[in-house]
């Protein structure tokens, strides 16, 4: 079974046949908690890098090295005269150690800068001015980075970002709206969704787990996405875990980063927001007002693609149907690469 808080943030590489042109490419290796990661870093032909800017992943597996993931984003950032580095997690690619789909946030954090302690360590050029990109899951891991590398990190890119609580909820209803059910019944499930997260972390048995979801556990997407629904085991499980995670009183739901609020307002560097207007994985309108209010420190600039889906693919819905759909075409969305570039060449040099 899939974890019952259910976080969509899989952040779908952009993996076309074409390569990165505008650069010189080298495997680089890096340790992290006694496994060896490997990545590619790419440096701009012909000029030094201004810095280097890291593409910090969303959810789920990786294959960047083989597949030679989101080479788009990265040629425009080389174009633009920054060096990029992107790494397979653990388990992933020819990266050593097991793959956690429940690696924490912070945790990941830490994965990076074991990744910028590896660049300036090797005295790579560039390495003392870095950048990060990240998409979805990124958007808590990056601010957790900032803050805790403040002396390195010089601008950051927010794609498809999240606010500081479980999205699920936002994905489900949007989902089951956008399949047919009528906004009561979605409201319905997503509110029985709820109900039973509380359940599990206040220890509560299968019987009143079962008996507070009866419509939830009847419905197909979500028996689709726990495979077959929720057993016995797989609840016990999931509530010894459960139980150890922070609640926000409000809502119930779970915090991903202590003080969420207060790490993105002590960010002074400039900062990028791109969302797609039809993001139907997280609440990006939350986030972008989230970030109007607390980057009080930073530049910001918030970019919204019209019919562009989580991913900054155009779509029409952004549902995961469509997503999934065979006759769905990949096309990023009309803007957002030269976007990227020009924002990078507008920035002018910061130091904290």
């Amino acid at each position: 079974m899939k974890s019952l808080l259910c976080i969509l943030f899989i952040g779908f590489f952009l993996s076309l046949s074409q390569y990165a042109t505008a650069s010189e490419a080298s495997v680089m290796t890096f340790e992290f908690e006694g496994e060896v990661l490997e990545g590619v870093f790419n440096t701009p032909d012909n000029q030094s890098p201004k810095g280097i800017i890291l593409l910090v992943h969303g959810y789920g597996k990786t294959n960047v090295v083989a597949d030679n993931w989101y080479y788009s984003v990265r040629e425009a950032m080389l174009k633009a005269g920054y060096g990029t580095f992107i790494w397979d997690k653990m388990g992933c690619g020819n990266s050593t150690g097991h793959f956690d789909i429940n690696q924490s946030v912070s945790n990941s954090a830490d994965e990076a800068i074991a990744a910028i302690k590896m660049l300036q360590a090797n005295n790579i050029q560039g390495s003392n001015d870095i950048g990060l990109w990240g998409i979805s899951r990124a958007g808590w891991i990056n601010p957790i980075i900032i803050n805790r590398r403040s002396e390195d990190i010089r601008f950051w890119i927010s794609v498809s970002g999240v606010d500081g609580l479980e999205n699920f909820g936002y994905l489900l209803k949007q989902h089951l709206i956008l399949s047919g059910k009528d906004k009561a019944y979605a409201e319905l499930i997503e509110k029985e969704w709820l109900a039973g997260l509380r359940i599990a972390h206040q220890g509560g048995s299968y019987r009143a787990y079962k008996k507070a979801t009866q419509h939830l556990s009847k419905d197909a997407f979500w028996n689709s996405w726990t495979n077959g629904g929720v057993s016995v085991i797989s609840y016990l499980n999931f509530k010894e875990e459960y139980m150890k995670v922070a609640l926000d009183e409000e809502t119930g739901l779970q915090v991903y980063v202590d003080d969420f609020n207060t790490k993105l307002n002590a960010i002074q560097v400039p900062v990028l927001a791109v969302f797609g207007d039809k993001d139907m994985n997280v609440d990006w309108r939350k986030t972008k007002a989230l970030y109007e209010a607390e980057l009080q420190h930073s530049t910001l600039t918030s970019v919204v693609f019209p019919n562009c889906n989580h991913n900054l693919l155009e779509a029409k819905t952004g549902a995961i149907d469509e997503f999934n759909n065979a006759n769905f075409s990949p096309n990023l969305c009309k803007g957002y690469i030269d976007t990227i570039q020009q924002w990078l060449n507008s920035l002018t040099s910061y130091k904290p």
